[in-house]
């Protein structure tokens, strides 16, 4: 089951919010005040989305952005009634993944959250996935070694970019679709961050990563992976 961390100190749309992700299938864990929601999210997490208010007691929305984004990749969506274009365009510079104004339609963010959730946790399907003699543990980020000892630990995007590739398994992913899937719509990275990943996967996975086994480029089109 998907985690979402819900920090809002509306009680009335706290209610309307969980109600409706837990129909959909998510667990949620809210936070009415925003120093202790700062606290649980400036340490390692296990939550799959954060949705966020701005304007909460003792610590704002902006800066528990801020503090997420210092360690983790974890896909963040404002809620705001603060919804000019200085406060969206604020937000997603401080990583948010998007931003939707109060007041909101409900099918709209349903939407929102089915998006920026889509194909994250694979554990909901498949805790683990392998490269070669390496094995990955997606409820960890980490990666062992044929022996069991762990030999590298993944960030939240780099784990979300290797289950687009185990999805797609065999089949050459355009650059588009990775950033479209992985970056979402909001965010504007170059091809070239795609290149610096790859690169680290080689890193760890290839025995030679000048002549890759499991990563491929492939010219003029994007990269396929081959378990």
């Amino acid at each position: 089951m998907l985690r979402v961390c819900l920090v809002e100190d509306e009680q009335s749309l706290i209610e309307l919010i969980s109600l409706n992700l837990e129909m959909e299938g998510y667990h949620v864990h809210c936070f009415t005040d925003g120093q202790k929601a700062f606290d649980l999210l400036s340490k390692p997490f296990h939550f799959d989305l954060i949705i966020l208010d701005v304007m909460l007691p003792n610590v704002n929305g902006f800066d528990i952005c801020r503090e997420v984004r210092k360690h983790a990749a974890t896909p963040i969506l404002f809620l705001s009634a603060k919804g000019t274009t200085a406060d969206r365009v604020t937000g997603l510079k401080l990583g948010a993944n998007d931003y939707l104004s109060k007041p909101f339609d409900l099918e709209e963010f349903l939407l929102k959250v089915q998006i920026l959730t889509h194909g994250l946790l694979s554990a909901d399907n498949q805790e683990y996935m392998r490269v070669g003699d390496f094995r990955i543990d997606f409820t960890t980020f980490s990666v062992q070694g044929k022996n069991g000892v762990e030999v590298h630990q993944f960030s939240k995007r780099e784990i979300e970019l290797l289950t687009l590739f185990h999805e797609k398994e065999g089949k050459v992913i355009s650059r588009s679709e990775i950033l479209d899937r992985v970056w979402g719509t909001d965010q504007f990275p170059t091809t070239r961050t795609i290149d610096n990943y790859i690169l680290v996967f080689r890193r760890v996975f290839e025995k030679d990563p000048k002549n890759p086994r499991h990563f491929f480029s492939i010219r003029g089109v994007g990269y396929k992976f081959v378990s």
